[in-house]
């Protein structure tokens, strides 16, 4: 991921509809969920929610796919990947090897990072 790139996907997920979105399809998983349940679960009138969704569409967060009636949204794994790395690129010094596994080759330990 560039960073143009990053700050875009940065900027879709710094806004707190945009994120209670993106968290609840975290919890959702790779199966996704309904634009409806979306706006039902969180309170969010349904034109809102289509902005907010083309935002983290635009940013490569999301994925959409039409089941009958309903659009399917889901987490873009491709995406959130690409962006943890970009976020962790540098993490542990550029020393990968110090990382442990949970967001792939990019994740440093509590004590590595220093949080």
């Amino acid at each position: 991921m560039e960073l143009p790139d990053a700050v875009t996907a940065l900027a879709a997920l710094a806004q707190e509809s945009r994120l209670a979105v993106f968290r609840l399809l975290v919890r959702t998983g790779p199966e996704g969920i309904a634009a409806g349940t979306i706006a039902d679960e969180l309170d969010i009138p349904p034109a809102t929610l289509s902005f907010h969704l083309s935002h983290l569409a635009h940013a490569g967060l999301v994925t959409k796919h039409r089941e009958g009636r309903s659009i399917i949204y889901a987490l873009s794994v491709g995406g959130i990947r690409a962006l943890m790395g970009f976020l962790a690129k540098d993490c542990c010094q550029g020393r990968p090897e110090l990382c442990t596994p949970g967001f792939g080759d990019f994740a440093c330990t509590d004590a590595q990072c220093g949080t």
